[in-house]
């Protein structure tokens, strides 16, 4: 553990005794005095936000780079963080990972690179593991520092790192929604390959065409809830679509059980392709895009499954003609989809 006293003159010349703190736990180097540290600032005097939900670290490591040349202003948990980015102007960003669920400096890290383009962006993390496992993912960093950390190291790389510029920017991200909206045919392909590969799940015979006639609907349905958010908690918007698919999926022999489990290969399927395209997509929103994921997908479900059951009591009945027992009524039941881009 790396353990230090110092006094640190104030603007008045006066020390302000610090007490001894752990700058990075576990640290194997020898003790470092913050008077040691190359205070030679560089010219203008840059700014830097520091965030870390742990406050005695906060506090101590404010002060070592403040000695050392920079305008340091803190932040101790992401919300805090988010609001200074969206209202002030920084040079550099350095951020703990994990504050405390893990990747929550990522948020932090897109919402930098959004507001500030050019600001050098730094992560710690405990874990070194990770500088490996995550560097192609975590495109729009700079680097990623692995805790333990000599304070000169500290300094030094923040220092090249201003002098020689971000890496060159990366390709622009972009939210759910859009990646939703251009791989939408990619995605209806992996489903339907899916399905083919286990085909004792859905046991009614149909041509491709027919099986997946419904999913340009539900994607456009699902691309508009996640543009047009709603609060969490809130009832889902009514899709005609899906009350329409859940008559046509009865008439076309359909049991409950497989509904369901075609519901479920969906949320797989377009999970996988937010996974196949995570470098692009804005980490700021990726939770947020999720949760309406899952709950669109449900909500048509639920909606498909209403529809379903209704007819079933219907056909129930004695004497009943049904007019979706007609073929040219069960076409109808579905317009064309309109154009996918």
């Amino acid at each position: 553990m790396t353990i230090f006293n110092a006094n640190l003159p104030l603007a008045r010349g006066e020390p302000v005794p610090i007490p001894p703190t752990a700058l990075f736990p576990h640290s194997q180097s020898p003790p470092l005095a913050l008077v040691d540290v190359d205070s030679t600032p560089l010219p203008p005097r840059p700014r830097l936000l520091l965030v870390d939900d742990d406050e005695s670290l906060l506090l101590t490591l404010k002060l070592v780079l403040e000695r050392s040349g920079f305008d340091v202003v803190s932040a101790i948990n992401v919300n805090e963080a988010l609001k200074l980015i969206s209202s002030q102007s920084f040079n550099v960003l350095l951020s703990d990972l994990h504050m405390p669920q893990a990747g929550d400096g990522l948020t932090v890290v897109s919402a930098m690179r959004h507001a500030n383009p050019r600001a050098v962006t730094l992560l710690f993390s405990a874990y070194p593991e990770m500088k490996q496992a995550t560097e192609a993912l975590l495109r729009q960093t700079d680097e990623i520092l692995v805790k333990p950390m000599g304070v000169e190291l500290l300094v030094k790389t923040i220092r090249e790192h201003l002098t020689n510029g971000t890496r060159p920017l990366p390709d622009p991200v972009v939210d759910v929604a859009s990646v939703l909206e251009h791989e939408t045919q990619s995605t209806i392909k992996f489903w339907l390959h899916a399905i083919h590969l286990d085909p004792q799940k859905v046991l009614v015979p149909l041509n491709d065409a027919d099986r997946t006639a419904h999913l340009p609907y539900l994607f456009r349905d699902l691309v508009f809830r996640l543009r047009t958010p709603l609060p969490l908690g809130s009832r889902a918007l009514v899709s005609p679509a899906a009350a329409k698919h859940g008559l046509l999926r009865r008439q076309q022999g359909y049991t409950a059980a497989m509904m369901v489990e075609e519901s479920r290969m969906l949320q797989v399927s377009i999970f996988q392709t937010l996974q196949n395209n995570l470098a692009k997509i804005d980490f700021s929103r990726l939770l947020v895009g999720v949760m309406a994921i899952a709950d669109e997908v449900d909500s048509q479900l639920a909606q498909q499954m209403a529809a379903y059951i209704s007819e079933s009591k219907v056909d129930a009945k004695p004497d009943r003609h049904s007019p979706t027992a007609d073929p040219q009524a069960v076409e109808a039941l579905l317009v064309p989809a309109p154009p996918l881009p």
